[in-house]
């Protein structure tokens, strides 16, 4: 009996390894060729701006999210590049890093990573503190795409002294956003966090 029970504890423990496995093949799989060329780049890029450990799987995400690892992208709406920086955007966080309009170049690959994880860091350090990492991310990736000052007011109008991530997120639309926008602004870090991050584990730490 005991040796019966001991055989179908070991099948169940292989099986549930090879189905880890194909998970893990499966979803590295869907990791776009093109963006291994610049997995070097991104790492070193992450490391540098927030030191080691820096979640790299997150920011991978992100750019797959934003332009698919076209550094020629350009959006309907005319956000460019791997990080898709409006023309706005990108010379503002020029003049604010102190880089002269020559050296501001959406399309270029250094620079788009150097501009989306600094970008994130900046977000990222202007988020609650008393939030657990991946909250405080997830803030950061809602400023990244519509802007922190929304956050910030629909903060202000949850109805909470010190709102939780979910009651800010559930006031999306109650202040200056308009609420058409919110479902996207919604689904953005939840298509990276949840949805795109882990396929990007390998590269480097997640949240």
């Amino acid at each position: 009996m005991r040796s019966r029970h001991l055989r179908a504890v070991i099948l169940l423990g292989v099986a549930m390894v090879s189905a880890a496995l194909s998970y893990c093949r499966s979803a590295q799989a869907q990791v776009p060729a093109a963006a291994q060329q610049h997995r070097a780049l991104l790492v070193r890029t992450a490391n540098a701006t927030w030191g080691l450990g820096a979640p790299v799987a997150v920011f991978a995400a992100q750019v797959h999210q934003e332009s698919a690892w076209k550094p020629e992208a350009v959006s309907r709406v005319g956000a460019r590049g791997l990080a898709q920086f409006m023309p706005a955007t990108a010379s503002w966080w020029c003049e604010l890093n102190k880089l002269a309009p020559a050296d501001c170049q959406p399309h270029n690959t250094a620079w788009a990573l150097r501009a989306l994880v600094g970008y994130d860091k900046y977000l990222y350090d202007r988020t609650p503190t008393r939030y657990a990492s991946y909250d405080r991310m997830w803030v950061a990736l809602r400023g990244y795409n519509g802007g922190l000052g929304h956050w910030q007011r629909e903060a202000a109008v949850s109805g909470a002294a010190q709102p939780t991530r979910q009651q800010v997120d559930a006031a999306c639309g109650k202040a200056r956003r308009a609420a058409v926008h919110c479902r996207e602004n919604l689904s953005y870090p939840q298509r990276i966090l949840v949805d795109l991050q882990p396929r990007y584990l390998s590269w480097g730490p997640g949240l």
